[in-house]
């Protein structure tokens, strides 16, 4: 099968086997696709700025994209959303977690100016288990987000209209300062309130703490000596 003629900007995260995965699937099926990966803080190139063509697509991009560039998108400008539509903004993932929500999934949504409020395309679901933590939650997640990407991205290129979800939004996004908040753990907290904060951001070298004059330390409910940590 020949590649469409259909012009795409992708949008992706730097080193990421997901995004590398969709990166190729565009260019084996598109001859004309343009694209950026990027890191926390890295700035969009001007060149990309300046981009014309038919469809945008963002795939955990670093970047908010800005209105003059959403608009050179001819047909369409998507983002995958790594949330079901009860999740936008920063740390969907940890707040599920700690809502103990007992589903979770992906958003495939049109993008606009303001974060996480555009029309929602599609939107695909897991069942979350009451032992998972962010781990299983995020392999789930990047799993059920790049099967949906193949589907919506075949109806791209081959100039396929895109579906129109029934689903909204369910609130504002999540800010960093409420996933900021989140990490913290304070004395006069219950204990299911605790293990709810310990099981949504216990991932790897981010864990709950607890500040003491103005100095952050791990939690650590059985250690004497609590360790102080930086970010």
């Amino acid at each position: 099968m020949s590649p469409s003629n259909v012009s795409i900007l992708f949008l992706g995260k730097a080193d990421d086997p997901d995004c590398a995965r969709a990166l190729a699937f565009c260019q084996e099926r598109s001859s004309q696709v343009t694209f950026c990966l990027g890191k926390w803080g890295d700035s969009l190139p001007e060149e990309i700025r300046r981009w014309e063509g038919d469809t945008i697509i963002s795939y955990l991009s670093r970047w908010v994209v800005p209105a003059d560039l959403l608009a050179r998108a001819r047909k369409a400008a998507i983002n995958f959303h790594p949330a079901s539509p009860d999740y936008p903004g920063i740390g969907c993932n940890n707040f599920a977690l700690y809502e103990n929500a007992k589903e979770y999934g992906v958003t495939c949504h049109h993008m606009a100016p303001k974060v996480d409020t555009g029309g929602i395309i599609a939107v695909s679901r897991f069942p979350v288990q009451d032992s998972d933590g962010v781990t299983e939650i995020l392999h789930n997640t990047y799993e059920t987000q790049i099967a949906l990407f193949f589907e919506i991205a075949t109806l791209i290129v081959e100039g396929k209209e895109l579906p129109a979800s029934n689903e909204t939004w369910t609130r504002p996004p999540f800010t960093r300062k409420q996933f900021n908040e989140l990490f913290i753990v304070t004395s006069d907290m219950s204990r299911d309130e605790i293990a709810r904060r310990v099981r949504a951001v216990s991932y790897g070298t981010w864990q709950p703490y607890v500040e003491i004059e103005g100095f952050r330390f791990l939690y650590q409910p059985n250690s004497d000596k609590p360790k102080k940590i930086n970010h």
